[in-house]
């Protein structure tokens, strides 16, 4: 057992969810590791550090510009205040003590989620109120459109496994309803792999998150039309004070991205090579079928999903789950759907290995409930 779990009495976990926030997220590669130190070791100007790494990640990027901040949630944050404030050195120091006629953010009510914490919160602390359109289950151009009065300052995309996905205007269709209406679309593409598609597609601001897909530090990254990203900079001196990223973070993640473009990336097909003995071993155990499902949101992400049969298995799908996390290692599943029998594991943190101990942890706490 590594020093690190000895020292502060912590429990090793096996991954099967996916790059979770509440599991520290990603591993980042050991180029980048040694960004992080580097940058903890010198000194810098911050604000020519933001600059000239903004513009180097702008021009890898192919995008007018980039800012890194402390996380995805912070730049939805600073995303609705750099709208709202703009240029107004009054509003960038009074932002939550003045009455801001102009506030409003609209969003697809299937949009408005909790993704650890709420997409509303987020807003709120950006000095926005956020609106809904359409209904939980669709939200088309026309609906979206409904939605926007005078009040209206932006428009805000949620794209995640978390929001509702059938009857979803796309994110080409938000930019044209933005357009009509001369409004900035905000995307928080936190998860997403493709860090150029949003924007090409005519988003004014996207969100990413930097230590998911990209696999770097605690940060975040936030792209799109310079003068947007030049108001989302100036919450420096505003909210953005308060969330704040280190010269460690912005190096870290600036090397992350250079090696996320150039490096070979685990594709759909391997995941589901590296899961194929896994899904056959739990095919073994009664009251369990398991099966290769793709990501939701459309990318190329494999997973497993294990249905439990509770009347066969006599546990709970969910009480399984939490037995799971109680032994040796601590085993985490994607449990959106426990409440109906299914679970899911995303092997892309998992080794070949790991996969063999879930499984043998699967039918050791089944055996339990059986011979009880």
């Amino acid at each position: 057992m590594s020093s690190i779990y000895e020292k502060y009495q912590l429990k090793q976990v096996i991954n099967a969810s996916g790059r979770m926030t509440a599991l520290g997220v990603s591993t980042p590669r050991p180029e980048v590791a040694e960004a992080v130190l580097s940058g903890m070791n010198h000194y810098f100007e911050m604000k020519d550090l933001v600059n000239k790494t903004g513009d180097y990640i702008a021009k890898l990027l192919e995008v007018e510009g980039a800012t890194v901040v402390a996380c995805a949630s912070a730049g939805i944050a600073q995303s609705v205040a750099a709208v709202l404030v703009r240029d107004s050195d009054w509003l960038l120091e009074n932002l939550h003590t003045t009455a801001i006629e102009n506030n409003e953010i609209v969003l697809p009510k299937g949009h408005n989620v909790n993704f650890g914490a709420p997409v509303g919160t987020m807003v709120a602390l950006g000095g926005g109120k956020l609106v809904e359109a359409g209904y939980a289950n669709e939200c088309s151009s026309a609906q979206l459109a409904a939605a926007i009065t005078p009040r209206t300052a932006a428009l805000l995309y949620i794209k995640s496994h978390h929001c509702v996905q059938k009857s979803m205007l796309s994110v080409e269709q938000a930019v044209a309803v933005a357009r009509q209406h001369n409004l900035p679309l905000i995307v928080d593409a936190a998860a997403e792999e493709d860090l150029q598609c949003y924007y090409r597609a005519g988003a004014d601001l996207v969100i990413y998150s930097g230590a998911k897909a990209i696999e770097g530090p605690t940060s975040g990254l936030v792209l799109g039309k310079r003068q947007y990203v030049e108001w989302v900079k100036r919450q420096s001196a505003g909210i953005g004070r308060a969330m704040k990223v280190g010269k460690e973070g912005i190096l870290g993640l600036t090397c992350a991205i250079e090696h996320y473009l150039s490096a070979a990336k685990e594709s759909g097909a391997e995941m589901v090579e590296k899961m194929t003995p896994f899904i056959a071993e739990l095919n073994t155990l009664t009251g369990v079928s398991a099966r290769v499902v793709w990501d939701s949101a459309g990318r190329d992400i494999a997973r497993s999903e294990i249905k439990f049969d509770e009347a066969v298995t006599g546990i709970a799908t969910g009480a399984l789950v939490d037995a799971l996390r109680q032994g040796e290692y601590a085993i985490y599943f994607r449990g959106y759907k426990a409440n109906e029998g299914i679970i899911e594991a995303d092997v892309r943190s998992v080794t070949a290995e790991q996969l063999a101990i879930v499984a043998s942890r699967i039918a050791e706490e089944l055996n339990k409930e059986q011979v009880a």
